[in-house]
């Protein structure tokens, strides 16, 4: 059995409502250091309620149940304190922010989540690394933030964040939406290159294109705002072949329409 100390990011009977909806139902969940976990489900099952969730967003109200990062209870901590603590969350639509360029926006985050300074030759030299990384020219320094950008140039940037940030824990909420598949390599490239046994990610998708290149250590289906199955990647591609209703079926809720948001 592995110990109990190598769990990076545990959920305890979540319960999460949304303006006064219940939508996530006593979720549990374990994440060790150095594994993925991908969640699955359709549309309204919970998914994004639950990556707004662990980041702390205000709309998102916990009524039950705990998050522990590192060991420590974060549903009480602010976002920013929640990055600070190296937890770090890739979103689906990305916002533009005109006005504001990409390189000054960077370093700003960077500076944010250190709780310090970042010396400009240190900034600009990882700044350079992991550009290279995700195939980007130094031309989108001096673009605004997301302003005109494509789709793929939005990942692209979001993973180029989680980069720089360093995070212990990365939450990808449909990181794969939107992309081409020239664009879909070199974000999933990225991450991979960002594995290591020292950081865990929560990979959130609906189709099992981005898991044939993020290789997930496990795989769970939620519904409902529950997970109702767990597995290794081989449920990722049976999801593929023959979609979620067998799952239902089993649980006995057959063609009943999923109504959380």
């Amino acid at each position: 059995m592995k110990k109990e100390s190598n769990i990076l990011f545990e959920i305890k009977n979540l319960y999460v409502s949304v303006e006064g909806k219940e939508i996530l139902k006593g979720l549990d969940l374990k994440i060790e250091r150095g594994k993925v976990h991908a969640f699955m489900g359709r549309n309204g099952s919970g998914k994004t309620t639950l990556s707004y969730t662990i980041m702390g967003h205000p709309k998102y109200k916990v009524t039950q149940g705990e998050i522990l990062f590192k060991g420590q209870n974060i549903v009480p901590l602010r976002p920013d304190e929640r990055a600070k603590l190296r937890l770090f969350l890739a979103f689906q639509y990305p916002v533009s922010i005109p006005g504001v360029s990409v390189g000054n926006f960077l370093r700003a985050s960077m500076k944010a989540v250190r709780g310090g300074d970042v010396p400009i030759k240190e900034f600009r030299t990882k700044l350079k690394e992991k550009m290279q990384l995700l195939d980007m020219k130094d031309s989108v320094l001096g673009r605004y933030v997301n302003d005109g950008f494509s789709g793929g140039e939005k990942k692209r940037l979001e993973i180029l964040q989680m980069a720089l940030m360093e995070p212990e824990m990365t939450i990808l909420d449909e990181t794969d939406s939107g992309l081409d598949i020239d664009a879909l390599n070199i974000v999933a490239e990225g991450i991979n290159r960002l594995r290591s046994q020292d950081r865990s990610m929560l990979v959130i998708t609906h189709y099992q294109r981005l898991l044939n290149y993020v290789k997930p250590d496990y795989v769970h289906v939620l519904s409902d705002g529950k997970i109702i199955r767990s597995g290794g990647a081989e449920l990722a591609k049976q999801l593929e072949t023959q979609g979620y209703e067998w799952i239902l079926k089993e649980r006995g809720e057959g063609n009943a329409q999923n109504k959380t948001v």
